[in-house]
């Protein structure tokens, strides 16, 4: 197949979207935060001509053809379904950079299939570990531009005019989608706050003796649904309340995922790498002279500045593998980034891919970030497993899109919730040095949680001893 374009006048994405936001594996990119640098592009892709999931070791492939399971590495079984799809690595100049190619999740547990670590925390037998789809068709769209195309690979140009026709079609029906409605949800984490205190101890204690320098702990919130619950209406007001740069919405039939993500894991564009990791958060509020004290406390934090240029150095390691030594940088180091509900040190990393590396090996190498294990990155996974309750899922793995020219652009998964039948979960964590203080960790954790509770409503209940006051706090 080869790329064939067709712009469109007067596009809504968002309206496109809904038209097939209940179709399994539609997938939206949203650059969701105009104020945001990086904020640029937005992708819908449906109906996917191939789909691969792996769960625990077993990778499904799905097309019209047949379903195979088997087992294998993901990343490379990605790699070689790319490839069997396009002749060559033709790219569009000019266009928004995914012009199709692979596009979805990557969880968290993923990691097992390149690290033996210990089975401990509850599995989810339903969740995938990662769910892609390798679209032929990308309706993309250029903010700064204010212009949409459509672009479809295909065979010959017959071919691409009638497969246009249908997505253009699928894209253009009556929208059925509700308005979000508030629910009184009741939020229940997986830890008593007296828990997840003694667990931050227990890490201390672990870089103490020497097992890391940092360790990322979470906590995870549950709720019940009321029925008849619209997912992606709910994404509508979740990105209205928190507008993010690498927002997301997918469909993975009865798994939904929303994200309001403000990270950016990987990005490749001929050959040039770039990473995003943040370490380091306060509160975003709306009076200005509190607001500053947040600032300042932050860029002068050396806990906060510390914790970040420990993973700014576990990246570069993990770039080492597949880029070329030498053109490993740091071009921004603990940068201020404010977003819409907290304030982050934001660090930009820069490499060149090696001549015989591309997008996935990248993926594979720096996979699951380190903002969201901690350093050194296989013994702090063995903590987390450890210590948290519940295997994490798609949360803090990433979400993007790996096109069949080669580019890539992906998010780290944190500010997501997962959809599943009746039910929504929420998890927030953060990095525990040495001279991190229980309290502060466990009240970081509303502070990153607080917009998305308000997403659903303003008086949402979360059952924990002393939540509602240290969220009064915070907010």
């Amino acid at each position: 197949m080869r790329p064939f374009v067709h712009e469109l006048a007067g596009y809504d994405v968002l309206e496109a979207f809904a038209a097939v936001s209940s179709m399994p594996y539609s997938l939206l990119l949203d650059s969701a935060d105009p104020n945001h640098p990086n904020s640029r592009y937005s992708f819908v892709v449906c109906h996917p001509i191939e789909t691969i999931e792996s769960k625990n070791g077993k990778i499904t492939v799905t097309n019209w053809e047949q379903q195979t399971t088997f087992s294998g590495d993901p990343f490379k079984v990605i790699q070689e379904r790319i490839k069997s799809w396009v002749e060559s690595t033709e790219h569009v100049h000019g266009l928004p950079p995914f012009q199709g190619g692979a596009a979805g999740f990557f969880g968290y547990d993923l990691g097992r299939s390149l690290e033996a670590l210990p089975q401990t925390a509850q599995d989810n037998p339903d969740m995938p570990d990662m769910a892609i789809g390798i679209y032929d068709q990308v309706l993309a769209h250029d903010h700064i531009q204010n212009k949409t195309w459509l672009i479809t690979h295909a065979r010959n140009e017959g071919e691409a005019r009638v497969k246009q026709k249908y997505i253009l079609r699928l894209l253009s029906q009556p929208l059925t989608q509700q308005p979000h409605e508030q629910s009184d949800l009741e939020w229940h984490p997986n830890f008593e706050a007296t828990d997840y205190r003694d667990s931050i101890r227990r890490v201390i204690s672990y870089i103490e003796n020497g097992d890391a320098f940092q360790v990322n702990l979470a906590q995870r919130f549950d709720a019940a649904l009321p029925q008849n619950f619209s997912p992606f209406a709910h994404y509508l007001k979740l990105r209205e309340v928190n507008p993010a740069p690498f927002a997301a919405y997918m469909d993975i039939g009865p798994i939904k995922i929303s994200s309001a993500s403000p990270e950016q894991f990987l990005r490749v564009r001929n050959g040039q790498v770039e990473t995003r990791p943040i370490k380091g958060t306060r509160p975003h509020v709306e009076d200005p002279a509190i607001d500053k004290i947040y600032r300042d406390a932050l860029e002068n934090s050396e806990k906060d500045n510390a914790e970040n240029t420990m993973i700014v150095d576990l990246l570069r390691n993990d770039l080492s593998k597949v880029c070329k030594k030498k053109s490993i940088e740091v071009t921004d180091l603990c940068k201020l980034e404010t977003f819409a509900s907290v304030h982050h040190l934001v660090s930009t990393v820069k490499a060149e891919l090696k001549k015989d590396k591309d997008a996935l090996d990248l993926m594979r190498a720096c996979f699951p970030g380190g903002s969201i294990t901690g350093a050194p990155k296989i013994r702090a996974m063995e903590i987390i497993e450890e210590l948290e309750p519940t295997r994490r899922g798609p949360y803090c793995g990433a979400l993007g899109y790996i096109g069949f020219d080669g580019t890539m652009d992906s998010s780290v998964l944190i500010r997501t919730l997962v959809y599943e039948p009746g039910k929504v979960s929420l998890q927030t964590g953060g990095g525990i040095v040495v001279d991190s203080k229980p309290e502060e960790e466990y009240q970081e954790t509303f502070d990153k949680a607080e917009a998305i509770f308000r997403s659903f409503e303003d008086n949402s209940r979360v059952h924990t001893e002393d939540l509602e006051e240290n969220w009064a706090e915070s907010a």
